[in-house]
């Protein structure tokens, strides 16, 4: 039959072990000496081992007594950690992140199970919107924490990963050798102007097959083939692919995916998030960027 360490006595063993006497621990205990000498007592009993060798007046921790010290620190750390996680307020509320619609997929639902399992009383809010409306909120606090997709981090912003735009459309598909070529964006898609920008300087005609708001349509007429659309390289839909024939058309470069944290999030839990966020989508301080920010960024400036 299993039998269970008394957690009280371990606390107690460890105690002495760091003070060197049985008084000191009994102070920072809050206990009795005599109290604290009788679950050392009955702990050496329960093992039916010699935890102190009591030579010469002084407390020595045996060979036994140190391996338990040992295994005694651990199953502490454990139960205090356990403890907190569970109690302490420093654990619970909640936090409102915002990330953009194309890169929720695939990183953003494990990163939330994560957090699940870690921190159970913790609230994370998703928001998912466009980068101007995310950083606009942001800025007037309705956000702890955003994701971006940007030619460069802003005030505040931290690069966390550099990502290349891909033409992508049906699985087979025929659209992409369409001309005026057709274009699937919504109105405030991030991506649009990159396309439209890089088609107009390659003298490649085009014409918007979509408007309005709604992702899912987008998606939808791309997904017919019946238009062409961007997204960030890792973030195609699996409706969608890269089309095999991009060679033919414009290279559109790279934008960076950033992290925005507000300075009130802070504490083990913020760590935890931006950690994951960091690892799942790319290298923290990622600080290296392609040569092509720079030149897509002097065809925007030209552009407008």
């Amino acid at each position: 039959m299993a039998r269970n360490l008394d957690l009280t006595a371990l606390r107690a063993l460890v105690t002495i072990a760091e003070v060197g006497g049985v008084t000191r621990a009994a102070g920072l205990l809050n206990l009795t000496q005599s109290a604290v000498s009788m679950q050392i007592k009955r702990l050496e009993e329960s093992l039916g081992i010699v935890l102190f060798s009591r030579a010469q007046r002084r407390l020595t921790l045996t060979p036994e007594g140190e391996q338990l010290v040992q295994y005694s620190r651990r199953m502490l750390d454990l139960n205090d950690e356990a403890l907190a996680r569970l109690t302490d307020s420093a654990y619970e509320g909640e936090i409102r992140v915002g990330v953009p619609h194309d890169i929720v997929y695939p990183q953003f639902p494990r990163i939330l199970k994560e957090m699940a399992l870690d921190f159970p009383r913790v609230r994370i809010n998703l928001v998912a919107c466009y980068t101007a409306t995310l950083k606009e909120e942001f800025g007037q606090g309705r956000f702890d924490a955003i994701m971006t997709t940007e030619m460069h981090p802003g005030e505040r912003g931290e690069r966390i990963a550099s990502r290349k735009l891909q033409w992508v459309g049906a699985p087979g598909g025929q659209a992409w050798m369409q001309r005026p070529l057709r274009l699937a964006f919504v109105e405030r898609c991030f991506f649009r102007q990159f396309a439209q920008n890089a088609l107009t300087e390659a003298d490649i005609p085009w014409e918007l097959a979509v408007g309005g708001q709604s992702e899912q349509i987008e998606t939808a007429i791309a997904a017919a083939d019946l238009a062409v659309t961007v997204r960030m390289d890792g973030a195609v839909s699996e409706l969608l692919q890269p089309i095999g024939g991009a060679n033919t058309l414009p290279d559109l470069g790279e934008l960076s995916i950033c992290l925005y944290a507000a300075e009130t999030l802070k504490g083990p839990v913020a760590e935890r998030l931006t950690g994951l966020i960091r690892a799942a989508y790319g290298t923290p301080c990622c600080e290296a960027v392609s040569d092509r920010h720079d030149d897509l960024a002097g065809r925007l400036a030209a552009a407008e």
